[in-house]
This record gives C-alpha cells, sequence and structure tokens, in this order.
C-alpha cells in the first residue's frame, strides 16, 4: 500500500518484436508469464519485453528475449537476455530469471 492507503496499479506491459510480426500465442505466453511477477507489484510498475528473431531468413531462427523491468521509482532493472530457438521458451526463462531476481531483492 502507499502512504495514502491506495494499492499500487498492476504491472505493465509493453512488447516489441523486431525481425517478425510476433503472434497471439506469444502475447498470451508473456501476460501468462507476467502474472508471476503480480506479487511484486508494490515494487514493480512495468516491463518491457522485446523479442527479436536472429537470422530471420533461416529456416529456423535463433529468438534473444530482453526483458527490463521498471520500478516504482522508475528505474530500469535489465534481465539477462534468454536466447533460443523457441521463443516461448526464451520468455518463460526471462521471467524465471525475473523472478529470481526480484526475490533475492527481497531476501
Amino acid at each position: 500500500m502507499s502512504a495514502r492507503g491506495e494499492r499500487p496499479m498492476g504491472i505493465g506491459m509493453q512488447i516489441a518484436y523486431f525481425g517478425f510480426a510476433g503472434s497471439a500465442q506469444l502475447e498470451a505466453e508473456a501476460s501468462i508469464q507476467l502474472i508471476r511477477l503480480e506479487r511484486f507489484s508494490a515494487r514493480l510498475a512495468g516491463c518491457h519485453l522485446a523479442i527479436e528473431a536472429l537470422g530471420a531468413g533461416a529456416a529456423s531462427p535463433t529468438y534473444d528475449v530482453r526483458l527490463d523491468l521498471i520500478t516504482r521509482g522508475y528505474e530500469l532493472k535489465p534481465i539477462p537476455h534468454m536466447t533460443g530457438t523457441d521463443p516461448l521458451d526464451a520468455i518463460r526463462r526471462a521471467f524465471d530469471a525475473a523472478e529470481r531476481e526480484l526475490a533475492a531483492a527481497l531476501a
């Protein structure tokens, strides 16, 4: 709760795709993963998720997933990049890392 007794609003998220059009499946997975961070909403205002297809012309591109957390004090906290041929897995791993980092900061 804030000093005025108000609960912070939920965590916002912006998603950007580079080198490909993205998909509803990727957006749905990112939204599911964002729910895991809601327990940190008192300290976390939002996040930026960038998914880039590297070698997009290749038969099987590699995806680079970047997740930046934005604190309530408007500090940017970048999470290490996750890469792989499965963008869904890379998204999950990025949010896993964010959850670990946020939990460690509270410990």
